[in-house]
């Protein structure tokens, strides 16, 4: 069996703060040529961005990919709406429990896998500020840990 390649371009760290992370998925994204060149060159951010269904399709909103240096006339806008590509039971699903449950979609993070751009979105749930408090309390007791280990060690 062949060995996948990985290579991540961007990573939404802030989505896993702000959102409990139910589900996520692997999607495709319809691009131009300069825009993959620039992804190689690792020049994307998905901070800002979100995602709609709209008329049973998905599209990304506020995905910033610079534009590609030697790419002139061919450059795209960097903040246009780009179309993700999904199975449309997969789209179904995820448009029904936004509806029903209160769910959103949050970009996780963008890679290369055998080549290709890859998209990594989650079905997420808001946190609330004491989730958020939860979290920086267990992140503080980790480091506290870790600095108490190495110390120990270093002795």
């Amino acid at each position: 069996m062949a060995k996948e390649s990985f290579k991540l371009i961007a990573n939404n760290k802030k989505a896993r703060f702000d959102y409990f992370i139910e589900e996520t998925f692997e999607t495709g994204i319809v691009l131009h040529g300069t825009e993959v060149k620039s992804l190689r060159m690792g020049k994307c951010s998905i901070k800002e961005s979100f995602i709609k269904i709209e008329r049973g399709e998905m599209y990304i909103y506020n995905m910033h990919i610079s534009p590609y240096e030697k790419g002139n006339i061919f450059n795209k806008d960097p903040l246009r709406v780009k179309k993700l590509l999904m199975h449309k039971y997969e789209i179904r699903k995820i448009a029904s429990s936004m509806d029903r449950d209160g769910y959103t979609i949050v970009p996780l993070q963008v890679y290369f896998k055998d080549g290709k751009v890859k998209l990594e979105i989650g079905l997420a749930k808001g946190k609330k500020l004491y989730d958020k408090r939860q979290d920086i309390a267990k992140k503080d007791q980790k480091r506290e840990a870790e600095k108490d280990f190495k110390v120990k060690n270093l002795n």
